[in-house]
């Protein structure tokens, strides 16, 4: 009958035994009460407490915990916007009793604080400028929150803004305010471009006409000295620059109707072209020599005559 009473005893105590004991992982601290009563507070590894005298009031995390908070505010020229605000925020160690008893939610104490200054800030602000400033937020968030959020045990490492989302009609604007920028630079640099591409053109061509007036100018300088020279060779034979005159241009009227035969799908036609076109052009061209040689010897003895009479 002693053995069977000994066995319950034996359990109860075994339960009490491992009741005593219990573990605390890293990086979490553990509050201990005893009769309601707040009485230690642990770290991590294996602790002991009384049994049914003392319980594990909660844990507390001492990592560096995240809380995304979204907040819909106006900015000054009236655009509605959204933030993601991420707040990184850890357990001061030393304040774990504050951090456990002072507040129940704090996920919602600092979501309260951060809806107030993102709600105080934004609408100082244009849409522009919150894209530009999203730090200078973030960096009012976190001292606003350093400030209150310390008393409570808890020590803010860095708030970041990490989205900023408007209105869906404002970023269709947007967009089609950038588009049509993009559009108007496309168009002034087709534009540079054309003009460029009609200023290199107007310049080759003012080139060609150059060179192509230089290269007339030197066939008419070497057609000028040929016919200089072929004349000097008939006034050595006794013909006279007239009748040379003559005899070259009747040449080189007969040259041309050569070249043409040689042509068989010219449609030039040449006019005088009888038998006898040669001749009289040539009989022509030194009467018409003679009479302009006459005049001129006429209007020079006039002149002569003239000055004789005023002297």
């Amino acid at each position: 009958m002693g053995n069977f009473l000994l066995i319950p005893i034996i359990f109860f105590g075994l339960i009490i035994l491992f009741a005593s004991f219990f573990v605390v992982k890293q990086q979490t601290a553990v509050v201990v009460e005893r009769f309601g009563k707040f009485q230690s507070i642990r770290n991590s590894g294996l602790q002991m407490k009384i049994p049914l005298v003392d319980r594990i009031a909660g844990r507390l995390s001492l990592k560096i915990q995240q809380l995304d908070v979204i907040v819909e505010t106006k900015t000054l020229d009236d655009v509605f916007v959204k933030l993601k605000v991420s707040v990184q925020y850890v357990v001061i160690r030393e304040k774990v009793y504050d951090a456990f008893y002072k507040l129940e939610y704090p996920h919602d104490q600092i979501t309260s604080f951060v809806f107030d200054v993102v709600r105080a800030e934004v609408p100082k602000m244009k849409l522009d400028d919150v894209f530009v400033k999203k730090d200078d937020i973030a960096i009012a968030v976190k001292r606003e929150l350093q400030e209150y959020m310390s008393e409570y045990g808890y020590d803010i490492i860095k708030t970041l803004v990490t989205d900023i989302d408007p209105d869906a009609q404002v970023k269709a604007a947007m967009n089609r305010i950038n588009a049509s920028e993009r559009e108007k630079i496309a168009a002034q640099f087709e534009g540079d471009a054309a003009r460029i591409l009609i200023v290199e053109k107007a310049k080759a061509e003012a080139e060609s006409k150059r060179l192509q007036g230089q290269g007339i100018a030197d066939q008419r300088r070497e057609i000028a000295r040929g016919l200089e020279e072929s004349v000097e060779v008939l006034n050595k034979v006794g013909i006279n620059s007239q009748e040379a005159s003559a005899l070259i241009v009747v040449t080189q009227h007969y040259d041309t109707l050569q070249a043409i035969g040689e042509e068989t799908n010219s449609n030039l036609i040449l006019l005088p072209n009888s038998p006898q076109a040669g001749s009289d052009m040539l009989n022509n061209m030194v009467a018409s020599f003679t009479a302009s040689n006459q005049i001129g010897e006429a209007m020079k003895k006039q002149n002569n005559k003239n000055k004789n009479a005023d002297n």
